[in-house]
């Protein structure tokens, strides 16, 4: 099969989207297909040539473009199949102030937040606690993620924000042991419990990308009932979204009771991140995950998904 492998891009994420195509380009190559690569931020203009050239695409891309549902947009236009979500879902899930607004409608446990579209100037007062999380509401990576214990440090924090032009969100300070659960299909994987070394409050980018930085234990040493929880949630927040193919979810357990944070629909795709470290707990080695994920893309593309 002809593969066209979208991965680059413009956003702050763009190194960790290249560095996880080369991987995957491995795969589908011991898979037997034919690879073609494109980087939208350069080769955006040739897309619909390229996709109408390929049987498939398989998208690598973090942030925008690519988990807005922009380039799903596009190939839904080129008439050339993908795995994942289509552009609704991939939208909805990347701007987490909306993903919230759902989560919270359907009953779905999340932390209290508040949503800053736009810079609210120096005599700002949150109406949350310190200390708090800001983060920007459309991204990933933890980038620009920033603990504030004060009023000076969320100025600061949210100054970093602003200056990409990227909108805020605030969420409050919960210490509590971080999991994560994919999605594979329509059924939810075994957990990941996240542990950051040494003195760092929360998963941020560091313990993400440097070696060394975090362990991750795959199934999560967790209680069975918890497990059964958190899976559930996930699942439900997948359909809520309106997502399809595979999505990996964050949480945070407190006082035993998970709080969904957020759903990745293009989570980090190396052999060692962590949807494939989940799949490796149910027998998919990464080449077999890259298979299957074709696999329910062509399916959805068919309308059998």
């Amino acid at each position: 099969m002809r593969v066209l492998l979208i991965a680059g891009g413009w956003s702050s994420e763009r190194e960790v989207s290249l560095s996880g195509a080369r991987g995957i380009r491995r795969a589908l190559v011991n898979l037997g297909h034919e690879v073609a690569d494109l980087d939208p931020a350069h080769g955006l203009g040739s897309l619909f040539d390229a996709a109408r050239r390929a049987d498939f695409a398989f998208i690598n891309l973090h942030g925008a473009p690519g988990e807005d549902g922009l380039l799903q947009a596009m190939l839904d236009v080129a008439g050339c199949p993908y795995q994942g979500s289509g552009p609704a879902g991939s939208y909805l899930a990347l701007n987490k102030n909306a993903s919230k607004v759902i989560f919270r409608d359907r009953g779905l446990p999340t932390p209290d937040w508040e949503f800053l579209p736009r810079d609210p100037g120096p005599a700002f007062a949150p109406r949350l606690p310190y200390p708090l999380f800001a983060k920007p509401n459309a991204g990933g990576s933890s980038v620009c993620s920033t603990l504030a214990r004060d009023r000076d440090e969320l100025a600061c924090a949210l100054g970093a924000i602003f200056a990409t032009g990227a909108e805020a969100l605030l969420e409050p300070y919960l210490p509590g042991q971080e999991l994560t659960c994919g999605i594979l299909g329509d059924e939810a994987l075994p957990l990941v419990a996240i542990r950051p070394a040494g003195d760092a409050p929360f998963f941020d980018y560091a313990s993400k990308y440097e070696a060394g930085r975090c362990e991750e234990i795959c199934p999560a040493p967790v209680a069975p009932e918890l497990t059964a929880r958190v899976q559930a949630i996930t699942l439900a927040a997948h359909r809520a979204l309106g997502l399809a193919g595979y999505s990996r979810a964050d949480f945070l357990v407190r006082d035993g009771q998970p709080l969904l944070l957020e759903v990745n629909t293009l989570p980090g795709m190396t052999p060692t991140s962590l949807l494939p470290q989940e799949a490796a707990a149910v027998g998919l080695d990464f080449d077999a995950l890259i298979a299957r994920l074709m696999e329910l893309g062509l399916a959805r593309a068919r309308g059998e998904a």
